[in-house]
């Protein structure tokens, strides 16, 4: 599931977010499939545990920057996806969550409005506003990038 790993940043935080989800489902697997499909329960629960692993992360980089130091996981990733996860930091909850429903999960508009308890109109509205801050965040940091590179050499 690609929320888990939206929320983190990070593919090893998001498997362990969806895997405690599992560990939580198990002892009452029983109940969460008589009452039908137990896979919004597993998500809802992967995702809290996610942006419980996403704060924490936060505070311990900003706990760093603050003493001076960097993470060394930023530098593991690529540009793009650096790009990408703090672009989709900077959406609302709401707007990264439909987001990354939508277009990392590929739910229909149906789905993605059903898990999130809102109409499909006001998906859409979502949609349309978190894409329209991503391409200005993206813009803004492919700029930043720019000038980063211009100084440099």
């Amino acid at each position: 599931d690609a929320l888990p790993i939206s929320l983190t940043g990070n593919l090893a935080d998001a498997e362990d977010a969806v895997h405690e989800a599992y560990a939580r489902a198990w002892p009452r697997w029983a109940a969460l499939t008589a009452g039908g499909d137990p896979t919004g329960w597993v998500r809802v629960v992967a995702q809290r545990i996610a942006v419980g692993t996403w704060r924490r992360a936060r505070n311990r980089l900003l706990a760093h920057h603050r003493q001076g130091r960097t993470a060394d996981s930023v530098a593991e990733m690529s540009p793009d996806h650096v790009a990408l996860v703090a672009a989709l930091r900077k959406l609302t909850a709401p707007q990264r969550q439909a987001v990354v429903l939508f277009h990392l999960c590929d739910m229909s508009g149906a789905d993605v409005a059903a898990e999130l308890g809102v109409s499909e109109s006001t998906l859409r509205t979502r949609l349309t506003r978190a894409r329209k801050e991503l391409l200005h965040h993206l813009v803004e940091a492919d700029a930043e990038f720019e000038t980063r590179v211009e100084r440099a050499s």
